[in-house]
């Protein structure tokens, strides 16, 4: 079944989103004990840190990302977007996955995660990488 697309539906899209980030994040933290950060979670699947999430957990938590994204273009018949080659994306997933390290987590982990905590660290963080893209 196909749901019709809406235009002019995007803030209400978006916000959506943001409650759905949110719930699971939550729901995360209080079901498994496990932040939802994205790096993290990837660190735990190549075995790269050690969590209490098992390791097949994170590569499911990891698969679903865009599976979901996948089973929610296909239902509501959005475009799905091509990617770059795969080689690209290989070199641009190291050059990231280095900067979360460095920066002891992602966008997703501080701004979702790390803020609802009031972990210092995290207000920190996403004070610094706001005010950087704002300078556009």
């Amino acid at each position: 079944m196909i749901l019709p697309a809406f235009p002019d539906a995007a803030p209400l899209a978006g916000l959506g989103g943001g409650v759905l980030i949110g719930l699971a994040a939550a729901l995360m933290l209080l079901g498994a004990e496990q932040i939802a950060g994205v790096s993290g979670i990837a660190a735990r699947a190549f075995g790269l840190a050690e969590s209490s999430m098992p390791r097949a957990g994170a590569w499911a938590f990891l698969i679903g990302l865009p599976l979901g994204a996948l089973i929610v273009a296909s239902l509501t018949g959005a475009a799905v977007p091509s990617f770059a080659r795969p080689v690209t994306l290989a070199i641009a997933g190291v050059i990231v996955g280095i900067g979360t390290r460095l920066g002891s987590g992602c966008t997703s982990g501080h701004g979702v995660c790390g803020m609802s905590r009031l972990s210092q660290r995290s207000l920190v963080a996403t004070a610094t990488f706001s005010a950087a893209i704002g300078r556009d």
